[in-house]
């Protein structure tokens, strides 16, 4: 079972989760909506796709674009297509 938290909350948790890159990827039924802001930002990765991002607000703290995921991923990260992963002092545990 995986789980992500930060600043005291759990943030996803899931035995489904999907590594790509050492990186953990929650499906996206499996993450506590009421902590997520959606985010303007974008970047791209060359064999992923087009990145949009999430803010997570815990607390009143806010810690900007500290998850992702690929809305449209392409042909080769289909299987990560609209999971979440975490980073920027997320902790996730497996």
């Amino acid at each position: 079972m995986a789980k992500a938290t930060w600043n005291g909350a759990v943030l996803a948790e899931s035995d489904k989760t999907i590594v790509v890159e050492n990186n953990h990827y929650f499906p996206a039924d499996t993450i506590n909506k009421q902590y997520f802001k959606e985010s303007e930002t974008h970047t791209t990765c060359p064999w992923k796709g087009v990145a949009s991002y999430y803010s997570i607000e815990v607390d009143g703290q806010v810690n900007k674009d500290a998850a992702w995921y690929y809305p449209n991923a392409k042909e080769k990260a289909k299987q990560i297509e609209g999971y979440v992963a975490f980073w920027r002092g997320v902790k996730v545990e497996a």
